[in-house]
């Protein structure tokens, strides 16, 4: 099956999911058993699952036709080549291909002049008006080249400008940056471009980013940090005229395969085959002869042969055009795309089922819990009037002095709950202390002193050592924060449970672990590329510690912002079943004690009292039994079967 359905099954899939939920999200509202907090949950799932995007990464040295393939795999029914492709470089700065429905079909380029800042490419996102916007007209596939030839657009600077601008100047006929017979360097006019077009895939979701070689990604560690790392698919195309060359080993160690070969969703593509196509020779023999290269690069790059694809973009591409199945066949291109939506689908998936599982079974357990408690509450009202038949009204006091004092017992003890509630907004406050913004940006104001006052390599070093030294020690002070207030609530959720019947379960557990597995990551790289001896004594102060601040702790912060973000969901959720709890437990006293009173008045309303009771009894059974339905059919959805009937629909 194409990978272009398998990505509508999978949007159609997503699709359902989303309505599912919004569905369950409408029926907890007619049945007064949602809150704030549960609506917003749901309403942010559903966000998400709308906003959803499948991230493709293409990543290659130049000349290795990397255009090529993309126009192959996603725009051959076009019947022309949409991103520029020739020899040379053709794609001289990082291309994102999406799809936004709030803006126009448009191409919008960032100038190169921006890298003299301190700000990242996502930064400049915020600000339109820093972007060049090109219109595009999809209607016309000549005048869609036309645009789309800008981004290869290139200007002429000064050795000097080069150099500031992130690019290392040579002189050797193999440097893609050298200087000319005038004394200027050619460089990139841009330094991102944003294509936003209608594509059917783009539409649903998907996300292309293609990057222009290794001395482009170098120079936007915001690839290496935060792109690739982040991208769902990540293709590493190789030519097979040239095999693996230095700069492929280059970035195949240090920006794709990072700790481990097999990461899923890590493809190397051998492109170009069609050079081996030799009329005199037999197919056997050209066969054997693209085995043997496969045999090679698999050595090299320490994978094993069935990960890598040898292809012909260009052949792959004339075939879909001419619908020339043979050729198309030759091309092997089928079996990359056959291998890329089996890869890349079920993957993508899997993250959005965990995600979503998660949010909706917390908010299930949150309703069933509710739903129990009104349903217990109702048969202890049944069994108190069931046994008030007959009595006299001695006994009718009794019971209302009964449910009086266990009303005032109840409301003592929550004098312990306000109590706790202090504790955990005091151990709230101590955990954002922490883990706080504010506290960050202020390490960060001290660390960018320290460095800009240092005067000796080692000052530098220690500096960029200390940031992550103190970056890890919030994170470690946070976890024991959220620990203590895990450990309290666990007790106040027994102690509720045990004192009132409360049905609280336990309190939902949370870590920061990602979070610092990604400071590892973070400083991984920075130790490899500017806390390193080499690049401490030959390059200037100053350029060092703006790299780090673009590069480094602006990776960092957004690291801490997500922390927040998760902590503050999770501070949420562990408080809000005991707050629902509460207040329904308060509820249910409150009817016993007005429907004993209302006997007490006039005792022959008891038997209508005990009708009006039973129907609420089927009405909570029947909301019981809804909630199962929905809950089956949301998790039944999220099944592997489900996906293979959209599949073979």
């Amino acid at each position: 099956m194409s990978l272009a359905n398998q990505f509508a099954a999978y949007s159609a899939w997503r699709t359902l999911l989303s309505n599912d939920i919004a569905e369950f999200q409408h029926w907890l509202a007619e049945n007064e058993l949602s809150d704030g907090q549960i609506d917003l949950r749901l309403s942010q799932l559903q966000e998400r699952l709308r906003e959803d995007r499948l991230n493709v990464a293409f990543v290659a040295e130049f000349s290795r036709g990397k255009s090529e393939l993309i126009n192959a795999i996603f725009f051959a029914e076009y019947g022309n080549r949409m991103l520029p492709s020739s020899a040379g470089r053709t794609t001289m700065c990082p291309t994102e291909l999406l799809f936004d429905a709030s803006k126009k079909p448009c191409i919008e380029l960032l100038p190169i002049q921006t890298r003299a800042s301190n700000a990242s490419v996502s930064e400049y996102k915020r600000f339109a008006e820093e972007w060049t916007q090109l219109p595009l007209n999809g209607d016309s596939p000549e005048d869609m080249q036309a645009a789309l030839h800008h981004v290869s657009e290139t200007i002429r600077v000064t050795p000097a400008q080069a150099g500031e601008l992130g690019f290392e100047v040579g002189k050797g006929e193999a440097d893609p940056y050298r200087i000319g017979a005038d004394g200027l360097v050619e460089v990139p006019r841009w330094r991102h471009a944003l294509i936003n077009f209608p594509h059917p895939l783009l539409k649903q979701g998907l996300v292309i980013l293609d990057t222009p070689g290794l001395n482009a990604i170098g120079a936007e560690p915001e690839l290496t940090l935060s792109q690739l790392p982040n991208a769902h698919a990540v293709l590493f195309i190789l030519a097979a005229d040239t095999g693996v060359t230095q700069s492929d080993l280059t970035i195949w160690k240090e920006h794709i395969a990072g700790n481990g070969n097999a990461r899923r969703g890590r493809m190397v593509v051998l492109n170009k085959i069609d050079g081996q196509w030799d009329e005199l020779k037999s197919a056997a023999a050209i066969d054997a002869e693209i085995a043997r290269q496969v045999d090679s690069c698999a050595a090299i790059l320490n994978l094993p042969a069935s990960q890598i694809f040898p292809v012909s973009a260009q052949k792959g591409l004339v075939a879909k055009i001419n619908e020339d199945a043979a050729l198309l066949a030759r091309s092997r291109l089928p079996a990359l795309e056959e291998a890329l939506s089996g890869e890349l689908i079920p993957a993508k998936r899997e993250i959005v089922c965990e995600s979503t599982d998660a949010e909706f079974g917390d908010v299930v357990a949150r309703v069933r819990a509710l739903l129990d408690s009104r349903f217990a509450g109702l048969r202890e009202q049944l069994d108190e009037l069931a046994e008030l038949r007959g009595k006299n009204r001695g006994v009718v006091e009794y019971m209302m002095g009964k449910i009086r004092a266990e009303k005032e017992e109840f409301e003592a003890g929550l004098q312990r709950y306000y109590a706790v509630r202090s504790v955990f907004s005091t151990l709230t406050n101590n955990l954002f202390g922490h883990l706080g913004i504010d506290r960050l940006r202020q390490l960060t104001g001290e660390t960018r002193e320290n460095m800009l006052e240092a005067r000796f390599s080692k000052t530098l070093s220690d500096a960029m050592g200390g940031f992550f030294a103190r970056t890890r020690e919030a994170l470690a002070k946070s976890n024991g924060e959220i620990a203590e207030i895990l450990a309290m609530m666990d007790a106040v959720y027994k102690k509720f449970a045990v004192e009132h019947g409360l049905k609280l379960g336990a309190p939902t557990a949370f870590s920061l672990l990602r979070y610092e597995r990604e400071i590892d990551r973070l400083q991984a790289w920075c130790d490899t590329h500017l806390n390193t001896v080499v690049t401490l004594l030959t390059h200037d102060k100053r350029n060092i510690t703006q790299k780090f601040f673009e590069e480094v702790a602006i990776q960092v912060r957004r690291a801490f912002e997500r922390a927040n973000r998760d902590a503050e969901v999770w501070l949420r959720a562990i408080m809000a079943p005991m707050e629902t709890q509460v207040r329904e437990h308060q509820i249910q006293l409150k009817r016993r004690l007005e429907s004993i009173k209302r006997i007490h008045q006039a005792t022959d309303t008891l038997e209508d009292r005990i009708a009006e009771l039973d129907s609420v009894g089927k009405t909570l059974e029947g909301q019981l039994a809804m909630l199962a339905d929905i809950e089956y059919r949301v998790r039944d959805l999220m099944s592997p079967e489900q996906m293979a009937e959209l599949r073979a629909a």
